[in-house]
């Protein structure tokens, strides 16, 4: 009997071997749980070219919006763990909607294989130019003056935006509030037209209405200080770290992915982002090149969920 498993062990290593140094055989789907356009699609296009070249088959993106990237994950999670049906992870459909959503029909933690985390995007903190402030010392000191008086926009509730908001609100005892879009688009232009005074955002789509002084930026959630915002601090500066969380743009595939694809797809991606062009591509929308181990991302993406899974139960929030 032991020598039966052992054989049988035996097999299958070389049948998964043999099956990774021939991967890919045909085309990769991968799969942006968002609609086109907005910088999830934006990173997943520009990778997915050079990326085909790389494996010697083409990566198809396709797109699958929807319930803040909850259908498109879905789609990943119930596919073959064969390294054909990819997806893009955010921290909307990873960490954010999972922590607020407890009948998402998947597990963040158990039901996906991690790649590779390809780059990362700052968030912004902004204001309408003609609410007061001027910094963050003097807006912080605004909102706890009065409490309850003024709102803030997001780009709808269990988004990245509205959870890193309230992230901000518990550490610094302040109540603003929440008033959800359907997308950041109107919520920025409420807020550039008045109707809200507050926005917490990517930095990619609120960064034109910052050049344009539209918008006044007074906190950014980055590593450090940003070369096209040079005089806004990061949250780390104004004593707030927690709150200096990133938005990123993975990729990741169903659970029980063969170790040896899910290795030599991180090799492809990071050859992939050692070029200058695809890196220029990805910075050009505010995003920072990342390329880590799938081990990396697999702790990151649990760090996100644990983070806003506590502000959810020490802010109580509901969907509701």
């Amino acid at each position: 009997m032991k020598r039966r498993i052992c054989l049988g062990l035996a097999f299958a290593i070389v049948g998964s071997t043999a099956f990774a140094q021939s991967y890919p055989t045909k085309p990769i789907k991968l799969l942006v749980p968002f609609a086109p356009g907005g910088t999830t699609d934006i990173i997943a296009r520009v990778i997915a070219e050079p990326l085909g070249r790389e494996l010697g088959q083409s990566v198809i993106v396709e797109n699958k919006g929807g319930g803040g990237g909850i259908v498109g994950a879905l789609e990943t999670s119930r596919a073959a763990p064969d390294g054909y049906s990819l997806g893009i992870a955010t921290v909307s459909s990873t960490a954010t909607n999972p922590a607020i959503n407890p009948k998402i029909p998947y597990n963040t933690l158990t039901d996906f294989t991690p790649v590779i985390n390809v780059a990362a995007t700052p968030n912004v903190l902004a204001i309408n130019p003609k609410f007061g402030p001027t910094d963050h010392k003097s807006f912080l000191a605004m909102l706890k003056a009065s409490q309850g008086k003024y709102s803030y926009a997001s780009s709808g509730t269990g988004g990245i935006q509205h959870m890193l908001m309230e992230l901000y609100k518990n550490l610094t005892g302040t109540f603003i509030t929440h008033i959800p879009y359907r997308g950041a688009g109107p919520a920025l232009n409420d807020t550039v037209a008045g109707q809200v005074p507050i926005i917490l955002d990517n930095l990619p789509s609120a960064l034109p209405f910052i050049k344009d002084k539209r918008l006044l930026a007074i906190a950014v959630a980055a590593p450090q200080r940003l070369e096209v915002l040079p005089d806004v601090p990061t949250f780390k500066e104004v004593g707030l770290e927690p709150v200096n969380r990133m938005a990123f743009y993975g990729i990741l595939g169903p659970k029980g992915m063969p170790k040896e694809v899910v290795d030599k797809l991180n090799a492809a991606v990071k050859k992939v982002l050692q070029d200058p062009a695809v890196r220029k591509r990805i910075e050009d929308t505010g995003s920072l090149v990342i390329g880590n181990s799938p081990e990396e991302f697999a702790q990151q993406i649990k760090a996100e969920y644990d983070v806003y899974r506590k502000v959810v139960m020490e802010q109580k929030l509901t969907l509701e």
